[in-house]
């Protein structure tokens, strides 16, 4: 399961708008704006949840259950230690504009 919350977080820590998720994980911007407003857990067709979980996969966001492993205890993304930002963001400059958008 992913919540709203969630997918506005993973796609935040990826630094792409909703287009570039649609691109990735072969939904409609419509289907991705609609995920994002819904209250808190995603409802929607199996499959496009799953196209949506495992493009988010690829990209480097791990998402965190509920009850999981985290510091704080509740849900959550956060990007896997093996994350190329490159493959998300293009360019030579990829990792660069991400350290940009990080906090210290």
């Amino acid at each position: 399961m992913i919540t709203a919350p969630q997918l506005r977080a993973a796609r935040a820590l990826l630094g792409i708008d909703q287009r570039r998720l649609a691109e990735l994980s072969g939904l409609s911007v419509p289907t991705i704006q609609r995920m994002e407003a819904s209250e808190s857990i995603i409802r929607g067709n199996v499959d496009s949840l799953m196209k949506l979980i495992g493009a988010l996969d690829l990209a480097g966001v791990e998402l965190i259950a509920e009850g999981a492993t985290s510091q704080v205890g509740g849900r959550g993304v956060r990007l896997k230690a093996d994350f190329d930002p490159v493959k998300v963001l293009g360019g030579d400059d990829a990792g660069t504009r991400l350290a940009a958008r990080s906090v210290p």
